[in-house]
């Protein structure tokens, strides 16, 4: 049976469960496993405080983003709220390339996490471990959204483990916290020791995506308009108290220098604060990174489906698959550009360059709800934030884009 751009949809078939899993895959193997040594090497003993200023920026513009998916539950959603917003098609053409390439870009930045972690069982070029695991995903992620998802759950549940693993392991380093409380509250008053958060809040906003991802499959959840908005926020919750307590015990328990410099950080917290080889937790990372690249391939895919429902870009691009009911032309383009970042920038230019394309797209996105609410303050069966959720998800959203531009990243 031939495709038909007519007639061959999405299914729609992921539950409240599975989304709110397909978002917390997304956000944890998007940065703890791979940046949160970055982060301690800006911040220092302050990199707990930088990841909860970023969660503090971040759920601004997670609450808008819900409120707009229970208005418009489409793919390509951010470019669809920006059009209904601001009403120019340009722009909002130009914001589904921004957000496609942030995706691709981040997923690339993962794939090169995993090499990390790969390395500490064997050594292998770093370019074909790449490419054969992006292969793999690109895989994955066209035979099936339900299977996919499936998937991306499993590896969900073995990450969170992974982290509380690590939690729990270094947990010892907690009763040298009330010594050092007052080296970190003295470093509190330089202007420096701020300037480093800044910077590590900016690089832990990265760890942070992945709730935008969410709304581009909303044509595939069940119940999208109350499902989607709720997804958003557990995930969001989860992953803040997360990466709050395992930075915390990571700048507890190892130096911030060898941290920083670390390509494996989650192996290294476990090895120092156990004695013993990071093999499970190195796993379990291997696992958190594969999670991260799959969604953010899938979430592109989609957005370009989306995109090309709207007439933005060509129509093969929306044709799905009548068998996979998935979009595979978009998805093996979606591969190869993603192997191509891979290959070819480093990883923190990477987190420094999806970070930056998203805090444009969020600014936007927030300025076009600011638009709508005003037009059409409460239609029916709608998830409603308070009218100051989208006003600070601006001004903060500018704010980070301020400290990017200010340190160069």
């Amino acid at each position: 049976m031939p495709d038909s751009l007519e007639t061959t949809q999405l299914r729609r078939s992921l539950s409240l469960s599975l989304v709110v899993f397909y978002g917390l895959g997304n956000i944890l193997g998007a940065g703890i496993y791979v940046l949160v040594g970055k982060v301690a090497g800006a911040a220092g003993m302050l990199a707990p405080l930088a990841f909860l200023l970023s969660a503090l920026v971040a759920s601004f513009s997670a609450f808008s983003y819900g409120e707009l998916a229970s208005r418009y539950p489409v793919s390509a959603g951010e470019a669809v709220y920006i059009q209904r917003g601001l009403g120019w098609r340009p722009l909002s053409i130009a914001v589904g390339i921004f957000i496609s390439m942030a995706g691709m870009v981040s997923s690339a930045a993962i794939a090169k996490g995993f090499v990390g972690y790969l390395h500490v069982f064997v050594t292998t070029p770093d370019w074909l471990a790449i490419v054969l695991l992006l292969l793999a995903l690109g895989t994955v992620a066209g035979w099936g959204i339900t299977q996919s998802v499936r998937v991306a759950s499993l590896f969900t549940i073995v990450e969170v483990g992974g982290l509380l693993l690590v939690i729990g392991a270094a947990s010892p380093s907690l009763s040298t916290f009330p010594e050092r409380l007052p080296e970190m509250a003295a470093s509190l008053g330089s202007g420096a020791a701020w300037g480093g958060v800044l910077l590590g809040a900016f690089l832990a906003f990265y760890a942070f995506l992945g709730f935008e991802d969410m709304v581009n499959v909303a044509e595939e959840v069940k119940e999208p308009r109350t499902n989607l908005p709720r997804a958003i926020v557990i995930a969001l919750v989860i992953s803040t108290l997360l990466y709050t307590a395992v930075a915390l015990v990571a700048v507890l328990a190892v130096p911030q220098a060898a941290l920083a410099q670390s390509t494996a950080p989650m192996a290294l917290v476990f090895e120092h604060a156990t004695g013993s080889k990071p093999v499970v937790i190195s796993v379990i990372g291997m696992f958190a990174v594969i999670n991260g690249a799959l969604i953010q391939i899938i979430m592109v895919s989609r957005v370009l489906y989306g995109m090309s429902r709207q007439g933005w870009i060509p129509t093969g691009f929306g044709r799905i698959n009548s068998t996979t009911r998935t979009p595979l032309l978009a998805t093996a383009l979606v591969v190869f550009f993603v192997i191509v970042f891979a290959l070819w920038v480093p990883l923190v230019a990477l987190a420094g360059i999806t970070s930056l394309l998203l805090l444009i797209v969020f600014t936007l996105v927030n300025l076009s709800l600011i638009r709508i609410k005003r037009r059409e303050p409460r239609p029916e069966g709608v998830v409603f934030f308070p009218d100051w959720v989208p006003v600070g998800g601006l001004v903060l959203s500018v704010a980070l884009i301020g400290v990017s531009l200010f340190f160069g990243i």
